[in-house]
């Protein structure tokens, strides 16, 4: 591809990511407290709607999986788009906490879907290009946060959580339009050879899912409550500001830990990034003052795509057959999980469920610390002697 279609199509997939993730799956964040406020939204109904939704994205990811066809349809895409736009204006025409768990549910599918399609693109069409080309299109999951942040943000004075949910339907339907013609991943020509794990693998790319997949459950947390923690110690505008700031420290971070994943050790940086997670996600229920928020808004903005970006990329550099398929579903349950093991906090505010969720990340990084020991480092000297296509498919990693 040309410098010009290349840019392209990271833009086209940074709209589906900025829509189908940043806004269709997190816009949820920065909405929750208005609907404590004035939905009369229960903290644990909170997290069953959060539940829903990483449900419904782990059904929506092993679609994709399974069904690797949808992933190269451009009409799954548009469909995608549409329902889950739908599913935002939906919304505020009821209060039943039933009907908004199918909602959110179905959101979670269709952002899962949105996702894999705009993924296989990228790394299919972006094969053998610079690693941060896919790392900025990647970045339009911060940049749907910070929009959906700052539409709440300017909304919340003179509307309710109504006009916020049918904002972000609007939002919604804006990045549709910029991901309409996005181009799909081609059908194969020939059927691809399975891949072989490299000698004595496993145990490395066990360590890496025991990390990713408690890195699902510990990120997750931070992802559904940071808003409404910081949010009930500042009551005001300052939880959806910290939110904005989650966003914009996203955009760039992919791409950044793309070019760092070239240059330094993959698990090391890994162990890195979750460290500097961890604080984040602690430092509000620490410190209640504003700085202590905004510091933890950029911490874990800076980390949360990055985490992925390294473990994905570890994945491939271990060549464990179906690794990326495989850390994705650790990772969505994890997601699952996070919020369900943190509901029985919630009664007492969100201090302690932020501190277990940092403990968590915590014990994520002691995975990577693991996975360093011994780790196969040399593998990547091997990667240059093997055929051009197996060294592509080792770059192809990106987060999910």
């Amino acid at each position: 591809m040309s410098t010009t279609s290349s840019w392209r199509l990271v833009a086209q997939a940074g709209a589906a990511l900025a829509a189908g993730m940043g806004v269709g799956r997190f816009v949820y964040t920065p909405i929750l407290p208005l609907m404590h406020s004035q939905a009369g939204l229960s903290a644990g109904a909170g997290a069953n709607l959060a539940t829903a939704n990483y449900a419904g994205y782990l059904v929506g990811a092993l679609a994709g999986i399974l069904f690797p066809a949808l992933i190269r349809s451009r009409t799954v895409l548009r469909v995608s788009l549409l329902v889950l736009t739908a599913t935002l204006a939906g919304l505020p025409l009821t209060h039943s906490v039933v009907v908004w768990g199918g909602l959110r549910l179905l959101a979670g599918v269709t952002s899962a879907l949105v996702f894999v399609v705009a993924a296989g693109s990228l790394l299919h069409h972006l094969r053998g290009h610079p690693a941060h080309l896919s790392g900025w299109a990647f970045g339009g999951v911060g940049a749907g946060i910070a929009l959906s942040g700052l539409l709440v943000l300017a909304l919340r004075s003179v509307a309710d959580w109504r006009a916020a949910w049918w904002s972000a339907a609007a939002l919604t339907a804006v990045l549709a339009c910029g991901a309409w013609r996005l181009r799909p991943e081609d059908a194969p020509a020939v059927q691809a050879a399975p891949s072989t794990p490299g000698p004595g693998t496993h145990r490395w790319f066990a360590a890496l899912f025991v990390s990713y997949t408690l890195e699902g459950v510990g990120y997750i947390v931070a992802g559904t409550f940071l808003v409404a923690a910081v949010g009930q110690g500042s009551p005001g505008p300052l939880g959806s500001g910290v939110w904005v700031l989650v966003g914009l420290a996203a955009v760039p971070s992919s791409a950044l830990w793309a070019r760092l994943g070239h240059r330094f050790s993959r698990p090391g940086l890994l162990l890195i990034a979750l460290v500097i997670q961890a604080a984040g996600i602690a430092l509000p229920a620490l410190n209640g003052t504003t700085a202590a928020a905004l510091v933890s808004a950029v911490l874990f903005g800076a980390t949360f795509l990055g985490v992925s970006t390294l473990a994905l990329a570890t994945g491939a550099h271990l060549r464990f057959p179906r690794s990326v398929a495989l850390l994705t579903t650790g990772y969505s349950v994890g997601q699952i999980l996070g919020p369900l093991a943190v509901a029985p906090l919630l009664r007492h505010g969100y201090q302690q469920a932020l501190l277990l969720a940092a403990l968590v990340v915590l014990a994520a990084a002691a995975a990577a610390a693991v996975l360093r020991i011994g780790f196969p480092h040399h593998m990547v000297v091997v990667r240059h002697t093997e055929p051009r296509r197996q060294r592509e498919s080792a770059q192809d990693a990106r987060p999910a």
